[in-house]
């Protein structure tokens, strides 16, 4: 493989990996949904604005993805403390928890996937998880901070 393929294989196949373990673990909920309780698990409350450009998505489809996290008890809305019109959104308890529920249960969904992998091979995918988790992070900072 090439090196400029590297990158995309990897993102392709992490894209693959959430989708069979979805599937294969009877999880119906949005992927959307993960991603955002991840990013507010991560970051800390953030307004809808903020949660929209992380997530790549529409500030009206953040907001009605929100509304559904808000109803199941996932999220909770507050006073913004540096600006009193605006409001952030925070992970609940519950929100934390369904967030552990759901990577606990991909983890050993995928996990026979990946049995037969030699210490060696465990080694690389560790190392390249370090560097992916290390470029992702920096990658919320700068994202944050605009």
């Amino acid at each position: 493989m090439q090196r400029a393929d590297v990158i995309p294989s990897i993102v392709l196949s992490g894209y693959a990996l959430g989708r069979i373990a979805a599937q294969d673990a009877g999880n119906e909920a949005p992927a959307a949904q993960w991603r955002v309780l991840s990013l507010l698990d991560r970051q800390g409350a953030a307004r809808v604005g903020e949660l929209a450009q992380a997530a790549r998505t529409t500030q009206p489809g953040m907001t009605r993805l929100l509304g559904a996290l808000e109803r199941d008890g996932l999220v909770r809305r507050s006073p913004d403390p540096s600006d009193s019109r605006a409001v952030v959104v925070g992970v609940t308890t519950a929100g934390t928890d369904a967030l552990r529920t759901w990577r606990d249960e991909f983890r050993d969904t995928l996990a026979p996937r990946f049995a037969s992998l030699s210490d060696d091979d465990w080694r690389t995918l560790t190392r390249a998880a370090e560097i992916l988790a290390a470029h992702t992070d920096q990658n919320d900072r700068k994202d944050a901070s605009q």
